[in-house]
């Protein structure tokens, strides 16, 4: 498995529009602490940047010599608004991004059924080009419960689209995110993002859900006790033999830096591995 680290880890949970370090210095930081990639996000480059950035982002991955897992190339499919499944109409310029960071799979989102047709023509777009289209499990998506995701990845039926596995929030949305479901899901799995949290009804946190409604939780680090399984995790990807990237998609918790939370994450997750 491919350890990558998204740039989520320079981004607040609530704001993820502004990075709080430069490209080269979150390239240096990720090769330092052990990963051989990062997912990068709109916070360093996207579909809006001028060419001058996507180039500069370029350069500083060859200096690393990091590979780029994954692009999320705008901030509607971060942030999983309405208009998240707009790169679905226009892809391109995402498949641009995409070539130019030697990236094999764009992030995209589905909100609504009348989304599946647009996904349909954007993977057939993608796939002239050898790139993968990818969604999430996430909250207020057609990817929230594991029968949901199953029945929208065979109703879109292209080989190139597939899955981001993340147990996270299946678990919010009460779903089994274990070596059963894994299995189940198993010939869609393109990537795994993996964040932590400990569900609790006071939690700082409260995400709403279509299928169970508000969620409260607090944000721990991977590497913390507690919170998701990750041995249930790697248990199940060892069984369907998932040999992809494996991602630390989460932000640095209070009282650690950047680099002491990847650092402390990617040794965890090595021991996994």
């Amino acid at each position: 498995m491919l350890l990558s680290l998204s740039v989520r880890i320079a981004e607040e949970f609530h704001s993820k529009e502004e990075a709080s370090m430069p490209i080269g210095d979150l390239s240096r930081l990720a090769k330092r602490c052990g990963y051989g990639a990062l997912c990068m996000r709109a916070s360093q480059v996207g579909v809006h940047s001028p060419p001058e950035a996507v180039e500069e982002a370029a350069g500083c991955l060859a200096e690393t010599g990091l590979a780029v897992s994954m692009v999320t190339g705008d901030f509607d499919t971060v942030y999983n608004n309405e208009k998240g499944p707009s790169a679905l109409t226009n892809i391109t310029p995402h498949l641009d991004l995409a070539k130019r960071l030697g990236a094999p799979r764009i992030r995209v989102a589905l909100k609504q059924e009348s989304d599946i047709a647009h996904a349909r023509r954007a993977a057939d777009e993608a796939a002239e080009h050898g790139i993968q289209l990818v969604h999430q499990c996430h909250t207020l998506s057609l990817f929230e419960t594991v029968e949901s995701i199953e029945r929208t990845l065979s109703a879109i039926d292209r080989p190139n689209f597939g899955l981001v596995y993340e147990p996270a929030n299946l678990e919010i949305c009460g779903q089994d995110y274990g070596q059963a479901t894994i299995e189940r899901l198993a010939k869609w799995i393109f990537n795994v993002y993996l964040q932590n949290q400990l569900l609790k009804p006071d939690g700082a946190l409260t995400l709403p859900t279509w299928c169970g409604g508000d969620v409260s939780f607090d944000l721990i680090s991977v590497h913390s006790p507690g919170g998701v399984d990750f041995d249930r995790v790697f248990a199940g990807l060892k069984a369907v033999g998932y040999a992809g990237t494996v991602t630390v998609h989460q932000s640095a918790q209070p009282g650690e830096t950047p680099e002491e939370s990847a650092s402390g994450t990617a040794d965890f997750l090595r021991g996994l591995i």
